[in-house]
């Protein structure tokens, strides 16, 4: 798999100007199960998603899964294969409880509202929490990206 996506990588070099054959990137895909993976990233693909988020202690547990601002991501699939590439434009930190309408919207899931991305993102930490051992709360830290497709280009 690791071939597949350095040939992705290369792919996006060529069709990308800006983009560097020796630039540093993260591996990872949205969610954690294959249908939230492909779901999301289809939210990237061929939709309004322009941002993410991630529970703050997951990065703590593992530092590669924070975003690195002006940085770049392959995404995959659950299964690790190369679907699309983003560069980082924004990383803040804020409660759960904190985060507002303007960043669900950007998330573009759902309707779009605070409300959509409360429910479905308490239901997702949750699950993390769970993992994690720890406790959900309006507290917990979360990581909000704010991101731009870079490849493929043109919605396809």
């Amino acid at each position: 798999m690791q071939a597949r996506q350095r040939d992705f990588w290369q792919s996006a070099c060529c069709a990308v100007p800006d983009l560097s054959t020796t630039a540093d990137y993260q591996v990872w895909h949205f969610g954690d199960s294959e249908a939230l993976a492909r779901d999301l990233a289809d939210l990237v693909l061929h939709g309004p998603k322009r941002a993410t988020a991630g529970l703050l202690w997951d990065a703590e547990d593992d530092p590669t899964m924070m975003p690195v601002q002006g940085g770049y991501s392959l995404v995959t699939d659950h299964a690790g294969a190369p679907l699309l590439i983003i560069r980082t434009m924004r990383v803040e930190i804020r409660p759960y409880g904190e985060v507002d309408a303007d960043f669900a919207a950007a998330e573009g899931e759902g309707d779009g509202s605070l409300d959509y991305w409360r429910a479905a993102h308490w239901t997702y930490f949750s699950r993390r929490c769970e993992a994690l051992g720890r406790a959900p709360s309006n507290d917990m830290p979360v990581i909000l990206e704010r991101f731009a497709l870079i490849y493929p280009t043109g919605g396809s």
